[in-house]
């Protein structure tokens, strides 16, 4: 059931793959709650067909994009521009990958030019697409623009790799975008940093169930779903939150601000206490 909170507004949804991804879910809810939107992904995330389905649902236009580009970028803007026929007020960005975890590669070890293409794809790009918005006046007063990122842009998580570089950096343009967007045009930009969640890429991450299981049990509230966070970034896009920006915004159930649990110390764990004793 929606509020048409969104009632009337158009924006551009970055990211989504298939059902798991929380981009898929936030279309959804958007749609739900009466905005409106064009689909887009790299052409080879395409080839894969589901983003259609969910085109179709939601009767929303795919354009290809590849993040990267700036050729791409500017073509996607001008499209969409044409279709809704004036500006956007939502972007999310729900764009990360790094072929350093793809291929299991140990951090010391760093394969330099997949680092980069990791920063280019998971933190350059929101840069980009804020640059094109930026110089094409695309974007309308009190905008939201959205894009994830994850609690290991702060804390060491081993097997996250050079994604926390990525994420640490994505965070920062929030800040540094944020700042001149305000100013131009009271656009708001914000990131969400999301529990660990279920989806095609989180799965790809080594140990990805071992420390889904340890924030699950860490947080007070269990860490918070696709759906949870699809229905939070639209709240982020509506008039609700109109003066929020700039922000690295916690939705993780409370894992952030956690140091243990006893949850984790009675049911995750079976502790025999030698780990504590005096050598």
């Amino acid at each position: 059931m929606g509020y048409n909170l969104l009632e009337g507004k158009k924006g551009i949804i970055f990211g989504a793959l298939d059902e798991n991804s929380i981009a898929w879910h936030v279309a959804q809810h958007v749609y739900e709650e009466g905005g409106r939107f064009v689909l887009t992904n790299h052409d080879l995330a395409l080839r894969k067909g589901d983003i259609y389905r969910l085109a179709e649902k939601t009767q929303a236009p795919v354009i290809a994009a590849d993040v990267t580009s700036i050729d791409d970028l500017e073509n996607l803007f001008d499209e969409t521009l044409k279709h809704f026929g004036s500006g956007i007020d939502f972007i999310l960005h729900a764009v990360g990958m790094s072929p350093n975890v793809r291929k299991n590669i140990p951090y010391p070890e760093l394969n330099y030019e997949y680092f980069m293409k990791t920063i280019d794809i998971s933190a350059l790009s929101l840069h980009k697409i804020l640059s094109v918005a930026y110089k094409k006046d695309a974007i309308n007063e009190y905008g939201s623009v959205i894009t994830l990122s994850y609690i290991g842009a702060q804390r060491q998580f081993t097997s996250y790799s050079d994604m926390s570089q990525a994420k640490a950096m994505l965070e920062s343009i929030v800040r540094s975008f944020g700042y001149h967007y305000g100013i131009k045009k009271k656009v708001r930009i914000n990131s969400v940093s999301q529990s660990p969640t279920i989806t095609t890429a989180g799965k790809g991450v080594k140990g990805f169930d071992a420390f889904y299981q340890f924030s699950n049990c860490m947080s007070p509230l269990g860490n918070a779903t696709a759906e949870e966070c699809a229905k939070f970034c639209v709240l982020l896009f509506s008039d609700y939150a109109r003066k929020v920006t700039m922000q690295n915004i916690y939705h993780d159930g409370g894992f952030s601000t956690m140091g243990i649990s006893d949850k984790l110390m009675t049911e995750c764990f079976s502790c025999t206490g030698k780990c504590m004793e005096e050598e």
